[in-house]
């Protein structure tokens, strides 16, 4: 038994997880839609889910298990980028995604199994449509197709809420093809200048529900062990994407574990720009606030509560690794502590996963430290504020020592504030001079 217990979002509560086939674990998380950078909350889901996809390898074996993370290559939001900028479609989602992979992979993030694009699946996504409408839990109008929420009886189990209640707490678009306000869109008509495919229903895109559904039946089939997302998608994305696959697929389960992680918040409040607390992580790593600091920080919380990004937090994690990095050098073949792995085991528990960390920082191996923390994808490069600081302390102490005399303090209030741009914290006492690289340091900006 692989003993790993997940908490179900369609149960609501946490259960032991079974897959399907032992040697075919499969894993379905939504990826990000291409039109911009990648914000610190867009990582937040991309950790957890690469936490249990290196949990699901360490336990069913790395050839056993499939991740696929999608790409929404087609969507408005891009639209409105192309026709802002002038820039075509294409160009805008290539470069993007190749943003987004690269600052993924600076948080220590492995590469799903698979990463496949909506424009890629467009056949397949026209194909279950018609099958729905063949079916009856769809139909065309004005050059739309649409969902029937009425006609799956299933709908509204993962949010837990009533049809009715969706519709008085929702802002649902009220549209005269609508046969009910909560039915939603599976195909939509596209003018000369949108992307569009032809289709029964006229040339049109896909409306964005549809899309996970045919990339993940494409992918898996009708079953699957685990769909995973941020708590923003649970409705109406993951309610929408449940009654459209398995209506279309009634002999099979579309998901079977779901899992949804918490929010992200900004020093106690939540990320916007009119509030001036948002950034992206490339905005972070320009800064040089390592992916190993933003990793530690968002492992540092329990993926089921909301997480609260702060600068006290980035610089603790800093100084933390900086330590173990320190501790472990050179230490190699120690193998994954086993309470690490049992609190991974417990519904990804990496708080206490970290805590554990500590206690070995503190009484045990260093080498099952640095197998530890690699298991959590932390420590696999040494942090870069291991620079040897030891000639900027020794010149600003003989700075401070003749400024004694001379009673010009000048010169060591330039250098100091020099180091401090740098991102160096600048401890200048009756002992002497100590200076700490700080979470923010850049050695190319020293003096």
């Amino acid at each position: 038994m692989a003993d790993i217990t997940l908490y179900n979002s369609m149960q609501r509560s946490k259960v032991a997880f079974v897959p399907l086939d032992p040697n075919d674990v499969r894993m379905y998380v939504c990826g990000p839609t291409v039109y911009d950078r990648a914000h610190l909350g867009n990582a937040r889901p991309v950790v957890v889910f690469d936490i249990l996809f290196r949990l699901l390898r360490h336990t069913f074996g790395a050839d056993s298990v499939r991740y696929v993370r999608n790409f929404t290559d087609v969507d408005d939001k891009i639209n409105a980028k192309a026709a802002a900028t002038g820039r075509p479609i294409g160009k805008i989602t290539e470069e993007t995604i190749e943003w987004f992979l690269d600052d993924m992979a600076s948080l220590g993030a492995l590469e799903p199994t698979a990463m496949p694009r909506a424009t890629q699946s467009i056949a397949d996504m026209i194909a279950m449509i018609d099958d729905l409408i063949a079916a009856g839990h769809a139909y065309a109008a004005e050059g739309h197709a649409l969902f029937s929420v009425e006609s799956f009886d299933g709908y509204g189990a993962l949010s837990g809420r009533s049809v009715d209640d969706m519709i008085a707490g929702a802002r649902v678009e009220v549209a005269p093809y609508k046969k009910n306000p909560m039915d939603f869109v599976l195909w939509k008509p596209s003018t000369d200048d949108q992307p569009g495919w032809d289709s029964p229903w006229g040339r049109g895109r896909p409306g964005w529900h549809i899309e996970c559904s045919a990339m993940a039946h494409r992918a898996f089939g009708d079953s699957f062990d685990i769909h995973g997302g941020g708590n923003d998608l649970q409705f109406p994305h993951h309610e929408n994407e449940i009654a459209q696959s398995r209506c279309a697929h009634p002999n099979g389960d579309f998901a079977r574990y779901w899992l949804h992680n918490e929010m992200l918040q900004v020093e106690g409040k939540k990320m916007s720009k009119s509030l001036g607390n948002f950034f992206t992580v490339r905005d972070l790593l320009d800064q040089g606030i390592t992916g190993d600091v933003i990793r530690f920080v968002f492992l540092s919380t329990h993926y089921r509560k909301p997480m609260d990004w702060t600068a006290k937090k980035a610089e603790a994690a800093f100084k933390t690794l900086r330590d173990w990095a320190d501790l472990t050098d050179g230490h190699d073949g120690g193998t994954v502590d086993a309470a690490v792995l049992a609190a991974l085991k417990d519904d990804l528990n990496t708080p206490k996963a970290i805590a554990r960390l500590h206690e070995i920082a503190k009484s045990g191996n260093p080498a099952d430290l640095k197998q530890s923390a690699n298991f959590l994808g932390l420590l696999n490069a040494a942090p870069t504020a291991s620079a040897d600081l030891s000639a900027w302390a020794e010149q600003l102490s003989a700075a401070r020592d003749a400024a004694m005399h001379s009673k010009d303090f000048a010169p060591v209030d330039l250098l100091k504030s020099k180091l401090l741009a740098a991102g160096v914290e600048v401890r200048m006492s009756k002992q002497g001079v100590d200076l700490v690289p700080g979470p923010s340091f850049d050695p190319s900006k020293l003096p």
